[in-house]
């Protein structure tokens, strides 16, 4: 069974830091591509970062690009999202996912960045 476990949200102010983490279990980590999605108050479900399994490859939606930095431990079956220079329009709950998953199913971490 597919395990995501998100920790590391929290209150921020503006132009602040933090660093998601997602603990996986339940499948072959080291060989699946993994992202990161979010849902901010009143919004839908919007993709944030992608990274391939062999970690040649990133995406992040235009709004983060510069400011948020995914990334992968395999060796500890973990994701990462380390998000700077936080704006208010980054309030949302974060959650990790396979690639190929069409919604998250785990329990997902907030994020609220205000002063």
């Amino acid at each position: 069974e597919v395990q995501l476990v998100e920790s590391g949200g929290g209150l921020v102010q503006p132009g602040g830091s933090l660093r998601l983490s997602c603990a996986a279990s339940g499948f072959i980590f080291n060989k699946s591509d993994m992202k990161w999605v979010r849902q901010g108050p009143g919004k839908g479900l919007e993709l944030v970062s992608t990274i391939n399994s062999d970690l040649g490859r990133t995406y992040y939606r235009d709004s983060v690009k510069g400011r948020f930095t995914i990334s992968r431990d395999n060796a500890k079956n973990t994701l990462y999202l380390q998000m700077n220079s936080l704006k208010t329009e980054d309030t949302a709950v974060y959650y990790c996912a396979l690639a190929t998953m069409a919604y998250p199913t785990s329990q997902g971490t907030q994020v609220t960045v205000s002063s």
